[in-house]
């Protein structure tokens, strides 16, 4: 995740002026928290949707934020919650790389303007990403797409290090199997 101003810099100008601190809030976040979105709900206007919710959030709640954690992990927790709501408002179900059964229904993913599919090789990743359980999905995405380590990634999802990293893992092994494994 490219960021360009310090989260110090950030909080101290929305203590002063918080319409100007949140400019560069967003200005600082918006893209890598809109991708982070889309990676979990797929759908452009689903991802513009949950990502003003987040942002709505996090301007209502930022009094609230405590400096014990990154101000990226907050923000991504707020970013991936609400993903996951605007998911379970269209009833999207994670799929399992696992279950064989469900490899046509995954591959039905939501065409638009926004995503190149003339990549051959990222369209076969998408499909294995979107076919993990969601605790390894997210662990794969914030860490393959983000870069953020595993304590951070604990912070974002509510688990430990330790479980973060194994989810990252065994991710990271059922998508090299999908991708050795299907044209």
């Amino acid at each position: 995740m490219t960021r360009f101003l310090s989260d110090k810099n950030i909080l101290d100008t929305i203590g002063r002026d918080s319409e100007a601190g949140f400019r560069m809030l967003l200005k600082d976040y918006k893209e890598a928290v809109y991708w982070h979105i889309r990676r979990i709900t797929v759908a452009h206007h689903d991802a513009e949707d949950a990502l003003q919710e987040t942002f709505i959030r996090v301007f209502k709640n930022i009094d609230k934020f405590k400096k014990d954690m990154p101000l990226a992990a907050w923000i991504f927790r707020i970013a991936t919650n609400e993903a996951i709501r605007q998911c379970q408002r269209h009833k999207k179900v994670a799929f399992s790389l696992d279950d064989e059964a469900q490899t046509e229904d995954a591959g039905r993913m939501i065409a638009d303007e926004y995503f190149d599919y003339s990549d051959l090789e990222a369209v076969k990743l998408q499909k294995a990403i979107h076919k993990l359980p969601p605790k390894q999905q997210l662990a794969f995405n914030l860490r393959y797409y983000d870069e953020f380590d595993y304590a951070t990634i604990a912070r974002i999802s509510d688990t430990s290090a330790a479980s973060a990293k194994a989810n990252y893992h065994a991710a990271k092994e059922k998508i090299i199997h999908y991708m050795n494994t299907h044209d």
